[in-house]
């Protein structure tokens, strides 16, 4: 294996459910059912506008559009590296493996996380509101392995969704199912930096 690819929300970033009141986890409880609504998944195919977003939150969600958009603005605010994660990527980094993204993002969330410090270890990136296309569909994948010339066999994506590692295997890529970080990060490990 030679090249990793990270999916970024769940598994590099996260709300810390410790640091987080119960209202907002409650206000996006829809980002871990398993299908995005669909005016979501259009905020990060790059489609719907963070004002165009508001409106659907405040619809769906029967609120002010204020109160969607403090709630919208918090969650971008709260976002943080998972520090298993980010310790992983730093070895891995260290250790000489080519480091990607991968993601479902916004345009705001993306321009968020790309001003912390963990997002300079990546060599590489395919977000989709950049591309317009979102995980799982197969056009994704095929822009991340043509962009950066990745051998699907040398290659690891690691996701908390299995729609979006179903469809990566479909290319041949290896995948890892990414649940909780302590765990799933010490598996890692073992894979990728254990020494014969």
């Amino acid at each position: 294996m030679k090249n990793i690819v990270f999916d970024l929300g769940g598994v590099v970033f996260h709300r810390d459910a410790k640091k987080v009141r119960k209202e907002l986890i409650d206000f996006f409880a829809f980002i871990f059912a398993a299908k995005m609504p669909l005016f979501w998944e259009e905020y990060d195919r790059g489609t719907l506008t963070f004002d165009e977003v508001l409106d659907e939150l405040s619809r769906s969600k029967g609120c002010d559009r204020a109160v969607a958009e403090d709630y919208l603005r918090e969650a971008l605010d709260r976002q943080e590296a998972v520090p298993q994660t980010a310790a992983l990527i730093r070895d891995l980094k260290r250790a000489g493996y080519r480091l990607y993204v991968l993601s479902n993002m916004s345009r705001e969330f993306i321009d968020f996380l790309r001003r912390t410090e963990i997002y300079g270890c990546f060599d590489g990136e395919v977000v989709s509101c950049e591309e317009g296309v979102v995980k799982p569909e197969p056009l994704i994948y095929e822009i991340l392995l043509d962009r950066f010339g990745l051998d699907p066999a040398e290659t690891l994506f690691i996701d908390d969704r299995r729609s979006n590692l179903e469809a990566a295997a479909a290319f041949g890529i290896a995948t890892f199912h990414f649940r909780e970080p302590e765990s799933s990060c010490t598996q890692l490990r073992e894979m990728l930096l254990q020494k014969e």
